[in-house]
């Protein structure tokens, strides 16, 4: 069974915590963008949610081609 993270976890986790505290992934959990799990009246949000997020919204760098451009 995957590990349940306090909203303060994961905003820990995300590197949020010092800018904006829990606002970012109570956000993410508002909008429905992140997997979440009620326990009650809490909100817990597995790891591999967190992490899934985190992947899809990776961007990869572009490479370089090596042709040279010409400038109009």
């Amino acid at each position: 069974m995957d590990r349940l993270l306090t909203v303060k976890e994961a905003a820990e986790r995300l590197g949020t915590w010092e800018t904006s505290g829990e606002r970012f992934p109570r956000r993410l959990v508002a909008e429905r963008r992140i997997a979440f799990v009620k326990v009650g009246r809490h909100v817990r949000i597995p790891e591999t949610a967190l992490a899934d997020y985190v992947a899809a919204n990776t961007v990869q760098p572009r490479t370089r081609s090596r042709r040279l451009r010409a400038v109009a």
